[in-house]
Order: structure tokens, then sequence, then C-alpha cells
């Protein structure tokens, strides 16, 4: 369902890894979406992101880094208010993104290789970390 502020917007989800660049790399994804997306567009992640985001900051096998950038990931999804898409809670994160992506109109933003290759394969495009410091669309 759409309304005229969000019709003919394209639509981008922020994987978990992804979100974790601005707290590993200090790369600020927000200005470099706006640089590379041609129009409009809106953000979002799945619900079971923030279950992972969770999960890495209460996690004994995290590193400090890894639960600081995670911290941060959530503190940015709030502060720039992304909606997060309800989804089944019987799929893994990975596969609820690529069934969210095949039903139209998403560019995926992740660094997870598996995931990039299942969606190149089915022509998704995607957003992506190059050399650590600029984001470019697929």
């Amino acid at each position: 369902m759409t309304d005229r502020h969000t019709a003919g917007r394209q639509k981008v989800i922020l994987d978990t890894n992804f979100l974790l660049i601005p707290g590993q790399f200090k790369v600020d994804i927000f200005s470099e979406i706006d640089r590379i997306m041609p129009g409009k567009y809106d953000l979002c992640v799945i619900d079971r992101t923030l279950d992972e985001l969770e999960g890495i900051i209460n996690s004994g096998e995290a590193s400090g880094a890894d639960k600081a950038a995670a911290k941060l990931a959530k503190a940015l999804i709030k502060a720039k208010q992304i909606p997060a898409l309800k989804t089944e809670k019987n799929l893994n994160v990975d596969n609820l993104i690529k069934k969210q992506a095949l039903q139209g109109g998403y560019i995926v933003a992740t660094q997870d290789r598996a995931l990039k290759s299942a969606l190149k394969e089915k022509n998704i495009p995607l957003i992506v970390l190059r050399q650590k410091k600029h984001l470019k669309l697929l």
C-alpha cells in the first residue's frame, strides 16, 4: 500500500552488515546513499535486522568494536526513523531480504557476499561499499 508521498519512490533495504559500516569504517552511509541514488527513495530495514543488531550487542563473542558499531546502527535507525518491514519469523534475514526484494521495487544495501551473489542473479539492484570509503549503486 503506497500513499502519494511514497508512490514512485525507490525503496532501499539496509542489511545488518551494511548498517555496521558507519561504526566500522566511519563512512556516512546516509549522505553516500543521497549522492548515488537517482531521485527520491525511502530507507527500510527488515524487522529481523533489529534482532540481529540486538544479538551483536548482547553477544559474549562479539568484539567491543562490533558491539559499538551495532549500538551506533540502532541509534541511526532510530534517529533517521527508518521503518522496519514486518516479516515471517521462520526464515533467516538473508532469505527475508531476498523474498522482499523479489516482490519488486527494492534496492538492497549489503556487504554479504552470498546475498549479493543471489540478488545479482535475480537482477536486483545493490548498494555496496567500495574501498572502505564510498558507496556504489550496482
